[in-house]
């Protein structure tokens, strides 16, 4: 048989349209474009309806209407809990559950308040003098610190070519800080101790309150016997005598320069407020005024362009007291930590009565290591 060639095999494949009643090819292509034109806007249309914002939108007013209530309105959404249902009846007198509250005998029973009805203690607010704040503080494993110190210096001379030399020595001595220690304890009922987490943490912070003020007042005026030498007790320290029982500022500018420049240069003024109160009432003579406030977040007001710090355990002025301190503190005074505020539980002392007893102690040592470095302004005594 022969082969077809390639003419033959396009014509045999050539579509040839037949009449009797058949569809017309271009009816049959517009009707497949309008099924499909069709079809696509209907799931346009679908779609479109289904990214509709309308209900995200009133969706989101209502959670923002309801994050915007006031606080109170949260409590409409849920029932109160048993305790506090319990509490409210007691409080309008009404009989309540009492299984729940307690085992003894109902009339001596202590109903508990809700917990989110004693959420916070009220204390009162604890003032320190800040001194550790402005002295050299550092630290010792000791029972106490010895200083050697150098109390004068050579004594050299001018000579002549062949004069003898003459020898001289430095004279030295020593200055000692002893370690103090500071104690109390503290009972706790069993119960209350148990049930109550809050209390511990509270009794914790009272006792570091009581701590930080007892050592910032021994800082000021400690007797050295069984307390840290306070800077207002030391007697090495110069006094600048005023002229009468109130404030001058000449005495003040006087006072000032009358230390040495090493330590009037990096001096600070430490006195309580009502001192600072009537100084920053002072001129100088061209009736600027001494006091100055501080113009710079982070840095003090200052006298005299010297900060000032503001020490409630300092004195008032009165008549022959020292109500004001001026000097190089981080040169001059000294503080050494021994022994960090340590608590220690004791389950067993107390045990008897119902108690848990908490030990607390703390060792610390201070003192005046350069009394040159200061000068205390002292009121006429009259």
């Amino acid at each position: 048989m022969r082969p077809m060639s390639k003419t033959e095999l396009l014509g045999s494949a050539a579509i040839t349209l037949k009449d009797g009643g058949e569809d017309d090819p271009a009816d049959i292509v517009t009707k497949a474009i309008g099924d499909l034109t069709k079809t696509v806007e209907e799931r346009l249309a679908d779609i479109e309806k289904k990214s509709d914002p309308a209900p995200y939108i009133s969706r989101l007013d209502k959670l923002e209407a309801r994050m915007n209530r006031a606080p109170g309105d949260a409590g409409d959404d849920k029932d109160p809990g048993v305790e506090t249902k319990a509490f409210i009846s007691y409080l309008q007198g009404r009989e309540f559950d009492r299984k729940a509250l307690t085992t003894t005998d109902d009339t001596t029973v202590h109903i508990l308040a809700p917990e989110d009805m004693q959420s916070d203690f009220i204390r009162n607010l604890v003032e320190f003098s800040p001194l550790r704040q402005l002295a050299e503080v550092r630290s010792t494993t000791s029972a106490g610190v010895i200083l050697p110190k150098r109390t004068g210096v050579t004594n050299a001379v001018w000579v002549d070519e062949t004069q003898t030399r003459t020898g001289s020595e430095p004279a030295f001595g020593q200055a000692k800080i002893a370690i103090k220690e500071i104690a109390t304890y503290v009972d706790i009922s069993l119960q209350l101790a148990e049930d109550s987490a809050n209390v511990l943490s509270e009794v914790n912070m009272a006792l570091a309150e009581d701590f930080g003020q007892k050592e910032a007042l021994a800082f000021v005026e400690g007797d050295g016997v069984l307390e840290p030498s306070g800077i207002m007790q030391d007697a090495d320290i110069g006094s600048f005598e005023a002229a009468a029982a109130t404030l001058n500022p000449d005495e003040l500018i006087a006072m000032v320069y009358s230390l040495p420049a090493t330590y009037r240069n990096s001096g600070s003024w430490v006195m309580n407020g009502t001192t600072l109160g009537i100084i920053r009432t002072l001129k100088d003579g061209d009736g600027r005024y001494l006091w100055q406030p501080s113009y710079q977040a982070g840095q003090p007001e200052t006298i005299l362009g010297r900060p000032v710090v503001e020490a409630v355990d300092m004195p008032d002025i009165a008549a022959g007291a020292e109500p004001i301190i001026f000097g190089d503190f981080k040169r001059g005074y000294r503080i050494y930590d021994r022994l960090a505020l340590s608590i220690l539980t004791d389950p067993y002392t107390v045990r008897t009565n119902g108690l848990i007893r908490y030990h607390a102690r703390r060792r610390v040592g201070a003192g005046v290591v350069r009394s040159e470095a200061f000068r205390k302004l002292e009121m006429a005594a009259s």
